[in-house]
């Protein structure tokens, strides 16, 4: 991973004020995020990648002359846990086309969720990932591109700190995802209060994974909904009854001096609450 001086900050996806702005292609998203002093931008393929190999490049040469730095999130229909060998396959292929999106927009990592077990224990949820990912990377070498494997939001979903740390420790070539929104929702808001709370993911990650991953974590935020069963629907900064609140993350990250990548994916304001972290984070250094 690249070494930063700062945390980046951006959206998931566009925002409701860059259509509201005038915008309709995507093409012209990495320009209006770094117009609205941003400096990360998430390309969303959660229903699979419908842009063509020469728009995902223009996009890539977007972000390139505006400054964004590229992330690209994998298509949410990829099963790694998945009992049906044919899927977990299937699963493969999608991963490997979502390294080529991603290749093509100079993104650094793809967002992968790490899969169900609804209707299986959590061990043969691991143990089916883990062979998932093991016939993952050796179908696709060594690329650019990291594997991210994002912590999840519902209980029955894999995706806890541990799990997906446990994963990581497979290979170099993956990498953690935390998605604190995810976290605090799955844990029924209990996880993130003080700075000390966020500070001690990066711990966990940096003593396992190493000091450099952590220090450049890819992380995913947004105050989420949540009921008995974990994540219910994403919120925006509005918000004042779920939560988590984003300066204890702000705090911690300044007070360790991590650079992050630090994408927002509030509903609809994503841009807006973006910045409203990264203001924040500014006034620290202040």
């Amino acid at each position: 991973m690249s070494k930063r001086t700062s945390p980046l900050f951006g959206p998931g996806g566009n925002a409701e004020a860059f259509y509201e702005a005038g915008y309709k292609s995507t093409l012209y998203a990495p320009m209006w995020v770094a117009s609205e002093g941003l400096t990360a931008y998430e390309f969303e393929a959660g229903r699979g990648i419908g842009a063509s190999g020469d728009a995902l490049t223009a996009i890539g040469a977007a972000a390139r002359q505006a400054g964004i730095s590229m992330s690209f999130h994998a298509p949410y229909f990829i099963s790694l846990s998945g009992v049906n060998t044919e899927t977990r396959l299937k699963s493969i292929d999608y991963i490997e086309n979502s390294l080529w999106a991603a290749d093509l927009l100079g993104a650094g990592v793809i967002v992968v969720h790490s899969g169900s077990c609804a209707k299986i224990t959590r061990e043969e949820g691991m143990r089916l990932s883990s062979d998932t990912l093991y016939k993952t990377l050796e179908r696709v070498g060594y690329p650019q591109v990291k594997i991210g494997i994002e912590t999840m939001g519902k209980k029955n979903q894999l995706g806890t700190l541990e799990e997906v740390i446990s994963l990581c420790e497979m290979d170099s070539r993956l990498v953690p995802v935390v998605d604190f929104g995810h976290l605090n929702a799955r844990d029924l808001g209990g996880v993130f209060r003080t700075s000390d709370d966020f500070r001690r993911v990066f711990d966990a990650i940096g003593s396992r994974l190493g000091q450099e991953v952590a220090a450049n974590l890819h992380c995913h935020f947004s105050k989420i909904e949540w009921t008995d069963a974990g994540e219910k629907k994403h919120l925006t900064f509005d918000d004042r009854l779920y939560g988590p609140d984003f300066e204890p993350l702000m705090d911690a990250i300044y007070r360790e001096g991590l650079t992050p990548t630090l994408i927002c994916e509030s509903a609809g304001t994503q841009a807006r609450d973006a910045k409203q972290m990264m203001e924040y984070y500014e006034g620290l250094k202040k």
